[in-house]
């Protein structure tokens, strides 16, 4: 049912998780399918190799932040 009510209105994307500043991860609310962004911008599904991409990239994003808050607060 959940699947017929997305095709006849389309999905109703939710962002699920925060990658980084420009990518997200968006879960349907009506279905559970997920999607994502990848690296041209587009909205594509959100596979195995994604999740792991944007695992990746979540972890450098965070190590980054924290190194340069850790920077600023030696400058200050």
């Amino acid at each position: 049912m959940k699947n017929v009510y997305c095709s006849l209105f389309g999905h109703d994307y939710k962002v699920s998780k925060n990658v980084t500043y420009h990518v997200r991860e968006y879960k349907c609310k009506n279905c559970k399918s997920e999607m994502t962004i990848d690296g041209d911008g587009k909205f594509i599904p959100l596979t195995p190799k994604f999740k792991e991409i944007n695992s990746v990239l979540h972890r450098v994003h965070m190590k980054r932040l924290e190194k340069s808050q850790r920077f600023f607060i030696l400058d200050v």
